[in-house]
């Protein structure tokens, strides 16, 4: 009987190649984040100058929308990944201004049920019509037929992040 020779790892890689590898990866990276923040920044602009509101009520309100019989206000910091302290103050004045109802919950009075008002979500809908009108103008100059792609790259992109957080 033959035994099998343990087989180390041969990197393929020399020092250059894995140098150049990190360097693209960095550029990934600086790319999305410029991207997104060229991007968030004028829309946070366009959502305060012409709606006097801000982005992350309009991310509460976006939540909301999903889903017409409320959310479990537990629910809301992980959906917009965001911690609960960071959450109370936007949620207070959505409240305060009419656009979000907080009621305990009829089963758990501890557990508080967030809906929309018939005023918030008029309101949102107005400003997500022009969150989409604004997003495609700022895309414009993208040519559209690579979307698709690029969707699909970005997809990719994340699965391998995701894959590498599960690694232990």
């Amino acid at each position: 009987m033959a035994l099998a020779k343990e087989s180390t790892p041969v990197s393929v890689k020399n020092g250059a190649d894995q140098e150049a590898e990190y360097r693209a990866q960095t550029r990934v990276w600086l790319r999305l984040l410029a991207c997104t923040t060229l991007i968030e920044g004028e829309l946070r602009r366009r959502f305060r100058d012409e709606f006097d509101f801000t982005m992350p009520r309009f991310d509460v309100l976006a939540q909301l929308d999903r889903e017409p019989s409320g959310l479990v206000l537990g629910e809301l910091p992980k959906r917009l990944m965001v911690s609960a302290g960071n959450l109370t103050p936007i949620v207070d004045r959505l409240v305060a201004d009419g656009y979000i109802t907080r009621t305990p919950s009829n089963l758990d009075r501890r557990v508080q049920i967030v809906c929309m008002t018939v005023e918030g979500r008029k309101t949102f809908r107005r400003m997500a019509k022009s969150h989409g009108a604004w997003l495609a103008e700022l895309l414009a100059d993208f040519p559209a037929d690579r979307f698709d792609g690029l969707i699909g790259e970005l997809d990719d992109l994340k699965g391998a992040v995701r894959d590498a957080l599960q690694k232990p």
